[in-house]
């Protein structure tokens, strides 16, 4: 069975920086992409950054500059380098990944379950 586990989230400071990571466990083939959502208070879930297996990365407008979106191929775990944190990046944090389970299945995406950061002085 796959599991995702986000860890790292937390209270911030504005202006601080913050790491949250993923790691993905179980009999995974590949992992094609990882994904870095957010879900602000009263919001719905949006796209923050993702990373392709070839290292292929693509930000959010409201990420460029300031997140940074990382993997390690052999641990299977993504990181979200966050700076320059302000209270609007104040959400739940999920990680994704297309990945396949099986050798004779196909890409499927899965998530973990969430991770709060809030930004607050």
């Amino acid at each position: 069975q796959v599991q995702l586990v986000e860890s790292g989230g937390g209270l911030v400071r504005p202006g601080e920086s913050h790491r949250l990571s993923c790691e993905a466990s179980g009999h995974i083939v590949r992992i094609s992409a990882m994904y870095w959502y957010r879900q602000p208070p009263g919001k719905q879930r949006v796209l923050v950054a993702f990373i392709s297996r070839d290292g292929v990365v693509n930000y959010a407008d409201a990420a460029k500059g300031r997140f940074t979106i990382s993997k390690d191929n052999i641990k299977n775990v993504t990181y979200l380098q966050m700076n320059s944190l302000n209270p609007e990046d104040t959400a739940v944090y999920y990680c994704a990944a297309d990945l396949l389970a099986s050798e004779w299945g196909t890409l499927q995406r899965y998530w973990g379950q969430g991770t709060q950061v809030t930004v607050s002085s």
